[in-house]
């Protein structure tokens, strides 16, 4: 008996790392397709953005930033955030920028009901359609995560989940310095990067401070920035 329980206990601690393995990986899910770079040996690269918007003094920054070297970036906002900042949020699309769907609350969605997640994804849907953007919409998971119903959501609804490969805010060290993130991701990236940063919020000046020399530094090896949607063969 005792070697039947054993064996329950270590089957369980099997299933539950596995679960958390593949919830927290940004190449596999269960369901649906999942894309962390494109397969390509053309120099292109996307620039993307998590979260927000939190205000028009931030937006405005990237945008100017954006804008002054003529970069399109890709930005994963949140319903919460369109709603609370619904012209910054105006602004992205009428600067020409790719708009992705962050979820509503940004919660973790990794153990949510159905419901809540087709609420939490259709909200925010109808809130880009709203502020104008036409394109096809992408979905980001909330830190990454995922496990079943979520994938499973996106799938029946043919929305691809876009993660990333290049991640500099991961790393304490390399996130509190403007100069520390750019040099991370110069090196980091390669031919179909995703780059995640965050950059819309009253914490996130260092990241915002890095895009320009990002943009210099893989510009100077030969690099294009495109939006996701072009970075998979797709018009912007």
């Amino acid at each position: 008996m005792k070697r039947v329980y054993l064996s329950i206990l270590i089957l369980s601690v099997v299933m539950i790392l596995g679960a958390w393995n593949i919830s927290k990986s940004r190449t596999f899910q269960v369901f649906g397709e999942i894309v962390a770079k494109a397969e390509t040996n053309e120099k292109v690269i996307a620039l993307t953005f998590d979260d927000g918007p939190w205000g028009a003094e931030y937006t405005t920054q990237v945008l100017n930033i954006l804008e002054e070297h003529d970069v399109k970036g890709t930005f994963f906002l949140n319903g919460s955030g369109i709603q609370q900042n619904k012209q910054p949020a105006i602004d992205l699309v009428n600067a020409g920028h790719q708009i992705g769907n962050h979820s509503y609350s940004h919660k973790r969605m990794m153990l949510m009901g159905l419901d809540e997640v087709r609420e939490e994804i259709d909200s925010t849907t109808a809130l880009i359609r709203q502020i104008g953007f036409e394109g096809e919409i992408y979905f980001r998971p909330p830190y990454g995560k995922k496990l079943f119903v979520l994938p499973y959501y996106l799938k029946s609804e043919g929305v691809k989940t876009i993660t990333w490969n290049v991640e500099p805010e991961t790393y304490p060290k390399i996130a509190g310095s403007s100069a520390s993130i750019a040099e991370y991701v110069v090196k980091s990236s390669t031919p179909g990067s995703i780059i995640l940063l965050h950059v819309l919020g009253s914490k996130n000046r260092e990241s915002r401070d890095a895009i320009g020399p990002i943009i210099k530094g893989l510009r100077a090896k030969g690099y294009k920035f495109v939006t996701v949607s072009q970075l998979l063969g797709k018009n912007a």
